[in-house]
């Protein structure tokens, strides 16, 4: 019975994750002002907006950005974090933030292949990247064997943390799908878990390796 209800309660997250980046929008569904919230119809009016009436502020910038496969065109202020950028534009939750100093790893996406940390990354540095998270790994049957161990194992309590180990997981076995423990503690070294889950993550990715490869010689 427990078991049944885990598996329903992945495919509901699965089913989640997959219309959150079926919601992401392609272009801006509104083009507003962030200082005095007048609409218009074009980038270029907005920003012919801020030379007139904002001359000392600096204009929002629009920039594409690959996130979990799919350009967004996007427009957004200079100074926002990929994170705030991820949650506040695309609708993209999973990057927690927690911390926001980049100590926690709750805000960890996948970057080029590689975990960066989302809360003190500017967006604007990410355009022509490769952006991934954890929304994106969710809907990847590949994965579904790590996301399984983790209910298995219990590697979460109250889960906020989760995302960040799921994803720098991911990162670790797309250029080591067979790390042992030491390997694993040390790619996971960026991340905490306040309710105590540390001991768990290395177990419960080992057993996902394990699965995977079963998984592959099918």
């Amino acid at each position: 019975m427990e078991n049944t209800r885990i598996q329903a309660s992945l495919k509901s997250a699965s089913e989640q994750a997959a219309a959150a980046i079926a919601a992401m929008p392609s272009q801006p569904k509104v083009i507003r002002c962030p200082i005095c919230q007048r609409q218009y119809l074009s980038y270029t009016e907005l920003v012919d907006h801020y030379a007139a009436e904002h001359p000392g502020s600096v204009a929002p910038i629009a920039m594409t950005l690959n996130v979990n496969g799919k350009d967004c065109n996007i427009i957004f202020e200079p100074y926002m974090t990929l994170k705030q950028v991820l949650q506040f534009h695309l609708g993209l939750i999973g990057a927690k933030e927690m911390c926001d100093r980049g100590a926690c790893g709750s805000c960890t996406v996948i970057i080029d292949g590689y975990p960066a940390l989302s809360c003190n990354l500017l967006a604007s540095e990410c355009e022509g990247k490769v952006i991934e998270t954890v929304e994106g790994i969710a809907v990847i049957p590949k994965w579904k064997p790590l996301i399984d161990a983790y209910c298995k194992w219990d590697a979460m309590q109250c889960g906020y943390c989760t995302p960040g180990f799921l994803v720098a997981a991911k990162a670790l076995l797309d250029r080591n799908p067979n790390p042992t423990e030491y390997e694993i503690n040390d790619a996971l070294s960026g991340n905490i878990c306040i309710c105590g889950t540390q001991p768990r993550h290395s177990q419960a990715i080992l057993e996902a390796v394990l699965v995977m490869a079963e998984g592959s010689d099918d």
